[in-house]
């Protein structure tokens, strides 16, 4: 991994961003010594009203909405990875911001989990998280794909590195086959499964994506204390800092490899 540089971004979108590591990551882009000309922060209900948690989802939305009147670059967006339509959307809305600088990172953060075992997990279940996990971002990838494009085109650093252009999964090493962390905390059949398939999706975008220019990269945010954490470690602010760190120091050599919070390998 290269040492720290001067982090430039031009635009930056992250899904799942009205709370928890979305969030967070969200604040730290915005304050950055050259935050991004757009920051682009997503939730799947601008109205936070349909929530079974309404008023706890409604008091974070309210906070990107502050955010969003304080900070002219950053533009909220109505986006549910599980909708193709919903992505289509979005894609059209970013492009109209953003125009031929195209979207320079993309972060695949939206996600959820299932308090399950090997006797309960079931395949509504399954399928439910496989869609928001892991074909979320496949189709998030994909739909993006041209504006990624278009900013590795018109940038004029040589390599892989987000300040060119990068698609970057939010993972966890509870989708490490080899580790199988946490497994006395909760088994949560699904979301360990969703994972390790969304870190053979980006292992696969790793090798077809630097021919556009564009890198990609997994990568474990830590046990982050949010509301839903079976195992909380660290919090968000110290996660979301670690990130950001490491996506400023990322390099081609770093292409198609499964890193955590602060830079280290995690085994696959």
């Amino acid at each position: 991994m290269a040492k720290a540089t001067d982090f430039s971004v031009f635009s930056v979108l992250v899904t799942g961003s009205n709370r928890g590591i979305g969030l967070g990551l969200v604040k730290r882009f915005l304050e950055l010594p050259s935050p991004p000309k757009w920051v682009f922060a997503t939730t799947r209900d601008l109205k936070a009203e349909k929530s079974k948690k309404k008023n706890y989802d409604l008091f974070l939305f309210q906070e990107v909405k502050e955010l969003a009147r304080k900070h002219p670059n950053l533009v909220v967006l109505q986006l549910d990875v599980a909708d193709l339509e919903s992505i289509q959307a979005a894609v059209k809305d970013v492009e109209k911001c953003v125009g031929d600088g195209g979207l320079t990172i993309l972060i695949n953060n939206a996600g959820t989990w299932a308090f399950t075992d090997l006797t309960t997990e079931n395949a509504k279940d399954m399928m439910r998280i496989y869609s928001i996990n892991t074909i979320g971002p496949l189709q998030m990838s994909q739909a993006f794909l041209p504006l990624l494009k278009k900013a590795a085109q018109r940038s004029p650093r040589q390599g892989l590195s987000c300040s060119k252009a990068a698609i970057i999964n939010i993972s966890t090493i509870g989708g490490s086959i080899e580790l199988m962390a946490y497994w006395d905390k909760g088994q949560g059949i699904s979301y360990r499964c969703s994972k390790a398939a969304l870190n053979m999706l980006t292992k696969c975008q790793s090798l077809e994506y630097p021919a556009h220019g564009i890198l990609t990269v997994p990568i474990h945010p830590g046990a982050v204390k949010t509301r839903d954490s079976p195992v909380p470690e660290i919090p968000v602010e110290e996660s979301s800092k670690g990130i950001v760190t490491v996506l400023s120091m990322l390099s081609e050599e770093d292409n198609g490899t499964f890193l955590d919070w602060l830079g280290r390998r995690a085994p696959w």
